[in-house]
């Protein structure tokens, strides 16, 4: 029996009133007919009225790199060999014998003439490529045959990727990558420009999102937002970056890490520059600090203790078995398939997580990382969805963990859950921790550093726990004491996992949707499961056979405690205050 609840809007709830149930955290809902803290009203007096953006024939537009169609043209060239070497390999065969000496030079041929129509296709579609920047939105036309305008609104970005494929990186290029909240296909690429160009455009971006404008100065920090006539802060200020902040009240700053034992260097999230404010010239580049960084050797480390070594030794044993059992190499290749597939799983891992830093900044937790395709990553903290810390049973000695994020706009493919969707590819317990403070700075508990601890390797009810109960061990006999669930004024936590450690933590206002799951046998048994529905990605939250009472009575409090929160949460801008 499966039973879902979408969540309600936030419109029913009383008004002026704290959510029945909800616990002492809740948010307070505004009254009917009041604006939300901190969020002017439509037409308010005094406020500027929105600007309509500007039609699309009066943008100024812009192409890519002329070198882009070079850097494109050989992905067709190879596509159409590789399909053609993999369908009629026989044919190809029989052609060169009847054509004789003169094979090679039909081949040639051939392959030349198919290098000419990619190359050439790859310049026309660059030609008739263009995008254009404004205050609201980036716009992209392109397509040569079918004609195609897209818009990705700065008010709905999620993150600016800067991606480097190898070819691009040895001359210079980059590819500026924009994911927007929506669904599969919404991300903007524009492919390819110079290096130092995909930067000042990400800054430029990340700088509208915030609600600058270029032509505009920003006011110092400090500065009232109106100073009088005659005051000194009425003059023109120089261009300055945003200030790194102060966290909220109750927040938890990271300085339990050793690096950052010191108080004055305390890790704080950013607080967002006024809205009024702007630059003159260049976008200003927001300043960074470093946070974490991964050695290349503890990288390696840990992907030959990953279960993907232990797949390929078995694969590599079951080859080696295959040989001695028939006497015949021919008959591995019936195993290389997987094979392969298992090397290129490990290789991608090593691949995408080697260099990995990260830093934050106020624009948000900026990550980079790669071997042969680097990428720079920005992902604002209040766009992730979900977090997930695990550890594999390999991991356990080295007390190694590994931390993945569920971003809107970021897909679920196994590509992007090994890259984009990666915070900590491999760290510490001290690591980890920091960056679940990087996303969520404030758990809504007293002592969020022994809540943590009991979510990575607790399995006991102490400490608030909600945990399966004894008789679930007829359906997990190995790990039912792992199962538990607990709530906080923030968040819900959730752990499971014994061979793999799993803690889950998704904030109250990211809750998508609730739902129970009953089979047959945990009906018999009293239990059911629970599970929270989350955006694309490797976060699934859900803990498995609870006491049906409690996984009933958990889906109503979580509905109450997500809806106050969503209705309390400001908007959803970068940089600025709710």
């Amino acid at each position: 029996m499966t039973e879902d609840r979408p969540l309600p809007a936030a419109g029913p709830l009383p008004a002026g009133g704290v959510v029945p149930g909800a616990g002492p955290g809740a948010a307070r809902v505004p009254a009917a007919g009041a604006p939300a803290a901190g969020v002017p009203a439509a037409g308010a007096a005094g406020g500027p009225a929105p600007e309509p953006a500007p039609p699309a024939d009066d943008l100024a537009w812009r192409r890519m790199h002329p070198v882009t169609p070079a850097v494109k043209g050989w992905k067709v060239l190879a596509a159409v060999l590789a399909i053609i070497a993999w369908n009629a390999a026989d044919d190809v065969r029989q052609l060169a014998e009847w054509l004789g000496g003169r094979a090679w030079l039909v081949i040639a041929g051939v392959v030349v003439l198919v290098a000419l129509i990619g190359f050439g296709y790859s310049a026309i579609a660059w030609r008739m490529t263009r995008f254009a920047v404004t205050d609201e939105a980036v716009h992209l036309r392109s397509g040569v045959v079918f004609r195609q305008q897209r818009q990705a609104r700065l008010d709905r970005l999620q993150a600016v990727d800067v991606v480097q494929p190898l070819l691009a990186r040895i001359i210079g290029l980059s590819e500026l990558r924009l994911e927007v909240a929506g669904g599969a296909g919404s991300a903007v690429s524009l492919a390819f420009l110079r290096e130092a160009e995909a930067e000042q455009l990400r800054a430029e971006l990340l700088a509208r999102a915030a609600g600058l404008h270029p032509g505009r100065r920003p006011r110092p920090a400090g500065a009232p937002a109106h100073p009088a006539p005659g005051d000194p802060a009425a003059a023109p200020a120089g261009p300055a970056a945003p200030p790194l902040a102060t966290t909220a009240p109750g927040a938890v700053p990271a300085t339990d890490h050793p690096a950052t034992a010191d108080p004055e260097a305390a890790l704080t999230l950013p607080v967002e520059p006024d809205a009024d404010g702007g630059w003159e010239g260049a976008a200003p580049v927001a300043p960074e600090r470093p946070v974490y960084e991964v050695p290349v050797g503890r990288l390696l480390a840990s992907t030959l203790l990953s279960s993907a070594t232990i797949w390929l030794v078995v694969m590599l044993g079951a080859v080696g078995a295959l040989i001695v059992g028939t006497g015949q190499v021919g008959s591995a290749f019936a195993l290389l398939p997987a094979l392969l597939g298992v090397v290129s799983y490990t290789w991608t891992r090593f691949n995408r997580g080697a260099n990995f830093r990260a830093a934050i900044s106020p624009d948000g937790i900026r990550l980079r990382h790669g071997l042969t395709e680097s990428r720079a990553q920005t992902v604002p903290p209040g766009r992730v969805q979900a977090v997930r810390v695990t550890q594999g049973l390999l991991w356990r000695k080295p007390d190694w963990w590994r931390v993945e994020v569920n971003v809107a706009g970021y897909g679920s493919n196994g590509d992007q859950t090994q890259t984009e969707n990666v915070l900590l590819p491999v760290g510490t317990r001290d690591e980890a921790m920091l960056a679940l403070w990087l996303v969520l700075p404030d758990l809504g508990t007293e002592d969020p550093r022994a809540l943590v601890e009991a979510g990575l390797a607790g399995r006991t009810a102490d400490g608030g726990w909600a945990v399966a109960p004894r008789r679930s061990r007829w359906l997990d006999p190995i790990g039912w004491r792992r199962h538990g669930v607990t709530v906080t004024d923030r968040a819900l936590v959730l752990r499971s996992g014994v061979l793999v450690r799993q803690l889950v933590v998704v904030p109250h206002e990211r809750t998508q949707s609730l739902g129970l799951e009953q089979g047959p046998l945990q009906r018999r048994l009293g239990l059911a499961s629970f599970q929270l529905h989350s955006t694309p990605g490797p976060v699934s939250p859900r803990v498995d056979h609870l006491d049906q009472r409690v996984a009933a009575g958990l889906l109503d409090e979580q509905a109450a405690r997500a809806r106050s929160a969503r209705a309390g949460a400001g908007p959803e801008q970068w940089m600025r205050r709710a």
